[in-house]
């Protein structure tokens, strides 16, 4: 198994999990960008967002409540947050199973560049 991400969710890597359900793990980002920088994963390998479809639905709300799990574990609710993901090489993404970066506990940039 060569993704990195589904070496995570098997639990060959270990990680700083924060949430796990049947269908999402959240845990620590290696390469912090701010104090909260939590990845949100589907145990499902899928290259992008570009994959999911509207059978995605439940893996869709289970993201959402751990991205809302996130949320309210480190108090970003009123200190503001960022939630992103990056489809293909130009946008930014390096591991190609699909996560959602959710960032917080500073002051971010606003520009996209």
């Amino acid at each position: 198994m060569s993704c990195i991400f589904c070496r995570v969710v098997s639990g060959e890597l270990p990680s700083s999990k924060v949430y796990e359900s049947d269908l999402v793990v959240a845990f620590e980002d290696i390469q912090k960008v701010a104090p909260v920088h939590v990845l949100v994963v589907p145990k499902q390998h899928l290259a992008s967002i570009a994959e999911l479809s509207p059978q995605d639905a439940a893996l869709l709300s289970d993201i959402q409540r751990a991205i809302q799990s996130v949320i309210a574990a480190n108090g970003l609710a009123e200190s503001g947050f960022r939630v992103v993901t990056n489809h293909g090489e130009s946008a930014g993404q390096t591991v190609f199973h699909l996560h959602f970066h959710v960032i917080g506990g500073r002051v971010l940039e606003t520009s996209l560049g």
